[in-house]
Order: C-alpha cells, then sequence, then structure tokens
C-alpha cells in the first residue's frame, strides 16, 4: 500500500507534488524540473525544504521562498515550513544550462532560438523613420498589455544608443549568470533585456556596426528567454545596422512603423517601412502616436497635424503590395509619460486612461496576427 499523506514518505511526495507548481521568478519553469530540490525533511507536521539556488545571491530568493513556503503550507497535515538555501555546484549549474538550451530548442550549442525551424514566437520590431515619435514608450505599453492577456512576452532594447526601456519598465536589475547564460529580469511580467543594464548611469555608448550587431546577437542568444509567444524588438529610429542586423538574425521577424500624425514626420517613417521590401520582412501595421490632445469640453486638439498614420499605412501597403492597416492612434496623455517615467507603463498604472484603452486595442490586434 502506497504511503498516505499522514505518513512522513507520503507527506513527503505530496510536498514534492505541491512543489511542481512552484515556478522560479527569473526562469519561469518549475524548481522540480530545474533540479533546484536538494531535500524534502519531514518531522512530525513540520517540513523542512532545501533547496538550491541557481546562482548565489539570488536576487529574487525571497520571492522563491514566499512561493515555497505559501505552496507547502497549503497541504493538509502540515503545521510549519522551514526553507533552507544552497547554491548549486559548477557541475549543476552547468548542467541547468545546457537543459535550458536544450529546452528552448537551441541544444547545447548556443544559436539564435527564434530563427530555428518550428519556432512558434512571433518576433515584431518596432521601428520609426525619426526620433521623438513615442517608439519605446508604445514598445514597453504593448508588452505589458500582451503580458497581461497571458502571453509570454520578451522585449529587447535594440536601441543601444538611446536605451530607454529599464526605465520605462521599472527593470533595473541586471540579468542573472548561469554560467556563460544569462536571464533576462522580469518587470511586470515581461522579460526584458538593454545595453542600460550593463553600463553606469549616464555612461554614453560609443559604438560601431560591428559591436551593434554582436550586442543584438548576444542578446538573442546568450539570454534564456524560454518559451515566448511574443518577442518584441524597440529599433533605433532610422534605417541604419541594427535594422540591417534584425533582418539578418531573425529573418522571420515582422515589423511595426511607429509615427506621428505630422507629415514630415510620416515621410521619414514611411522610409524606415520600405527597408522591409529590401529584407523580405512583414509589416503587421503602422501606430500613430500623439494623434491629439482631448480638450476639458470634450474637443480633440490635433497638435502634430493629422492623417500622417493613414499616410504611411495607404502607401506602404502600395509600395509593398499587401494590405498595411493603421493598427489605431493613440492620443497624447499625460498619464503616459508619467507612468513610463515612474517604471510602470500607462496599461498597467492606469488602465482606463485614453492612452492606455488605444494601447491595449492594439495590442489585442497584434496578439491576433
Amino acid at each position: 500500500m502506497p504511503p498516505t499523506p499522514a505518513q512522513p514518505d507520503g507527506l513527503a511526495a505530496a510536498v514534492r507534488q505541491a512543489l511542481a507548481g512552484v515556478l522560479d521568478p527569473e526562469i519561469r519553469r518549475p524548481i522540480t524540473d530545474l533540479g533546484m530540490i536538494r531535500a524534502v525533511l519531514v518531522d512530525g507536521r513540520h517540513v523542512t525544504v532545501r533547496i538550491d539556488l541557481t546562482v548565489p545571491g539570488c536576487p529574487l530568493k525571497d520571492t522563491l521562498v514566499r512561493d515555497v513556503t505559501a505552496a507547502v503550507e497549503a497541504l493538509d497535515g502540515v503545521d510549519g515550513v522551514s526553507v533552507e538555501l544552497g547554491e548549486m555546484t559548477p557541475e549543476q549549474r552547468a548542467g541547468l544550462r545546457d537543459r535550458l538550451r536544450a529546452q528552448s530548442g537551441a541544444g547545447a550549442e548556443p544559436v539564435v532560438p527564434f530563427a530555428q525551424p518550428g519556432s512558434l514566437t512571433q518576433v515584431i520590431a518596432v521601428t520609426s523613420g525619426k526620433g521623438g515619435v513615442g517608439k519605446s514608450s508604445v514598445t514597453a505599453n504593448l508588452a505589458v498589455a500582451m503580458a497581461r492577456r497571458g502571453l509570454s512576452v520578451g522585449v529587447i532594447d535594440a536601441d543601444i544608443y538611446g536605451f530607454s526601456l529599464p526605465r520605462m519598465l521599472g527593470a533595473n536589475q541586471p540579468p542573472t549568470a548561469v554560467d556563460d547564460l544569462l536571464l533576462p529580469p522580469v518587470a511586470h511580467g515581461v522579460k526584458v533585456v538593454s545595453i542600460g543594464m550593463f553600463v553606469e548611469p549616464g555612461q554614453p555608448v560609443v559604438w560601431r556596426g560591428p559591436m551593434l550587431h554582436r550586442a543584438l546577437q548576444q542578446f538573442l542568444v546568450d539570454m534564456y528567454w524560454g518559451d515566448l509567444d511574443v518577442l518584441l524588438l524597440d529599433l533605433p529610429p532610422g534605417t541604419g545596422d541594427m535594422a540591417i542586423s534584425v533582418a539578418q538574425l531573425l529573418p522571420g521577424s515582422s515589423l511595426v512603423v511607429v509615427t506621428t500624425p505630422q507629415v514630415a514626420a510620416a515621410e521619414v517613417a514611411e522610409r524606415a517601412g520600405a527597408v522591409a521590401a529590401q529584407t523580405h520582412q512583414r509589416i503587421v501595421g503602422v501606430i500613430e502616436n500623439m494623434s491629439w490632445l482631448t480638450q476639458p469640453d470634450g474637443s480633440r486638439l490635433e497638435l502634430f497635424g493629422s492623417g500622417g498614420g493613414a499616410q504611411v499605412a495607404q502607401r506602404l501597403s502600395g509600395l509593398l503590395g499587401t494590405d498595411v492597416p493603421l493598427l489605431g492612434q493613440v492620443p497624447i496623455d499625460v498619464a503616459l509619460r508619467e507612468s513610463g517615467d515612474a517604471g510602470t507603463p500607462v496599461v498597467a498604472a492606469d488602465p482606463d486612461s485614453p492612452a492606455a484603452v488605444a494601447l491595449r486595442d492594439i495590442a489585442a490586434a497584434l496578439a491576433e496576427l
């Protein structure tokens, strides 16, 4: 007869089963699958769980202890829980690294997992013709909106010179290293990496083209992204080195073009979108940002003119011979700026604000492509 939960062996088995539902807060996989459970000890109605952390001083160890404690305390027959933390040996970490790479479909050798046959991740690069159109703000909010819809989302801040996503997402913690594999930090349910996590505050990045390509390659190869539904890339403005690198490293990626209603901005955005004709990427749509400012009486003040987004969508449709829709128009909203500065995108901080509603609708449209 198998042991029952009232017996020590039965309770230990029930604890391990409960721990299978606890996810590592960085890797987002069950801690039982990662080989993190060193031992489960039962002393009457008290349970001690010994866990090996992936790295010493794991920044999210408190979260892990809380989740383990909650899972075990919920079991019948448990009156007390102790969690003892250790750390993996170099051999354990090497095995974990190889296991994670294999689970991502890349095998033990580092390759770009999203460029492999059979990858189910939708890769969307967010681009613009010029700076200052709110591309990064749009990217951050789309990522969080998709995550709040239940999707597994990652974001790469590919704007190496003008990185801003760590601030906008409140992701100030650097990636965690498991040997030569890095675990991207998670903010608002989104995995994110940026060169801003590796440089001192205020320090500029002064690199030429080959270094930019190598940085993007490392973000794709050396990071453990897991099973993502969507990977967003926040590209630098224009049609330079990074746009070409994305096409080379992620040939199946799609593009979203961000513009403002202003005619001059729209004309530049068309050139950024036209890159798709040369790189054989698909443009999934255009987003018009800063479309209008709603006045106290409910009227709209079009500070930057009107029609720019529709113009870009129409001309790109003609150029590429396919339908390029206008995905949506995002109004000027003080809440959008304030929430980005505070590190909590507006779709999470003020979901009923006009900008948040527009961005949620756009995220829903992209998620269904």
